[in-house]
């Protein structure tokens, strides 16, 4: 990330928009659980928002920075409650966690920030894999555009295309994958349903 998006998503601005407006349409409509893995958590906007929905949050953040301000910040904003995300600095693509240990996945302008599509892909493969059966992963991403390209300007910006989206979420084992434009960029929502071998070896 560059100067800019650093000094703007840890604005109160952004962090109101995304407590308000984005995290309330992300995780609406069905249950979720009660673990969620926040990816790419940034300066902690929506950490907060998170830890008052979800009994358990682990945070996962590239930028040692980053991750030790959120370990800073969800211990403040959410003392009445006395718990805290758990912060854990490491990459998206190589999660350090189990199999299924979350029951929800949210990614908040997270995947055009990884240098390449083969990362992206690699990135939903291990949100498929730390997805408990039946978990959800919800995302919000930008539209490519020249405006885009220059917020960007000496950071990685690789465009994640919603018309692409569905087909790279199946890909990487996410099922009943769907898009929703909203202002500023667009939704992703998608599910691991595990298939399970039917008495007769057939796959179901």
């Amino acid at each position: 990330m560059n100067k800019l998006e650093d000094w703007f998503c840890a604005t109160s601005f952004w962090r109101k928009v995304t407590q308000q407006h984005l995290l309330p349409r992300m995780l609406g409509g069905g249950d979720l659980g009660d673990s969620v893995l926040e990816l790419g958590a940034g300066p902690g906007a929506a950490t907060p928002a998170l830890l008052r929905k979800f009994s358990r949050v682990t945070s996962l953040e590239f930028s040692a920075v980053f991750a030790a301000q959120v370990a800073r910040g969800s211990r403040r904003d959410d003392s009445s409650a006395r718990r805290a995300a758990a912060v854990v600095q490491g990459d998206a693509t190589q999660m350090p966690f189990a199999d299924g240990s979350f029951s929800c996945a949210v990614a908040i302008l997270m995947l055009h920030h990884l240098r390449s599509a083969e990362l992206q892909d690699r990135a939903l493969a291990e949100v498929f894999r730390v997805l408990r059966p039946g978990g959800s992963f919800r995302a919000f991403e930008i539209h490519d555009g020249w405006l885009q390209q220059l917020l960007h300007t000496r950071s990685t910006f690789v465009p994640f295309a919603a018309s692409a989206a569905s087909a790279r979420l199946n890909a990487a084992g996410l099922a009943r994958a769907s898009v929703t434009f909203v202002r500023g960029g667009f939704l992703l929502s998608a599910q691991r349903i595990d298939r399970v071998a039917s008495p007769a070896g057939y796959r179901t």
